[in-house]
């Protein structure tokens, strides 16, 4: 249970102020149909963090033990210096309908999108920190699904509300932390 909770907590605010929040307000707006675009998130979501959990299980057949504590701690510390890092995104402003409609073009985006993003990455190390599959992919997609749900249905008003540079502070904190516990395995 626990990697769930910290693979959601992470991901959730690792994904605030991200390309791929920013994508989920550009396609609300562009497109007004909150349902199609929540569910192409969920299941690009699912798909991405299903192979990049196979990959951080898989990382730990690989490794071993010490050389695993040392990867996994830098790259949580490496997190730590990319979420102080603002994400962009190019609004391609085309008027044009999407080709394969809002929930399809909500998919591919978000699946492009998410490849060696923060989030995708952090899926790989905490699969590889927890050797928890399942609960490490259920957490990431929760994680992903509570940071642009809301933004999908409330838009611009919340992106307002919401100071971003404190969020991505406290991401980098946490991983900080967990960085610094995986290195000197406290807990362990």
């Amino acid at each position: 249970m626990e990697a769930f909770l910290i693979s959601t907590g992470l991901v959730a605010l690792a994904e605030m102020g991200d390309k791929t929040q920013l994508l989920a307000l550009i396609l609300a707006l562009r497109f007004r149909k909150p349902w199609p675009i929540v569910a192409g998130i969920l299941v690009a979501t699912v798909v991405n963090h299903a192979l990049a959990g196979a990959v951080g299980a898989w990382v730990t057949t690989v490794l071993g033990p010490v050389w695993l504590r040392w990867i996994l701690g830098l790259s949580f510390l490496a997190m730590a210096v990319w979420m102080l890092i603002p994400d962009k995104i190019d609004d391609e402003g085309t008027d044009r309908a999407p080709r394969w409609g809002v929930f399809g073009t909500t998919v591919i985006a978000f699946f492009l999108a998410e490849m060696g993003d923060k989030t995708q990455i952090a899926t790989v190390m905490l699969a590889a920190q927890y050797q928890a599959w399942a609960w490490v992919v259920a957490g990431t997609t929760l994680g992903m699904m509570l940071a642009n749900a809301p933004v999908v249905w409330l838009g611009e008003r919340m992106t307002r509300r919401i100071p971003i540079r404190l969020v991505h502070l406290v991401s980098a904190g946490i991983f900080v932390v967990l960085g610094l516990v995986v290195l000197f395995g406290w807990g362990a």
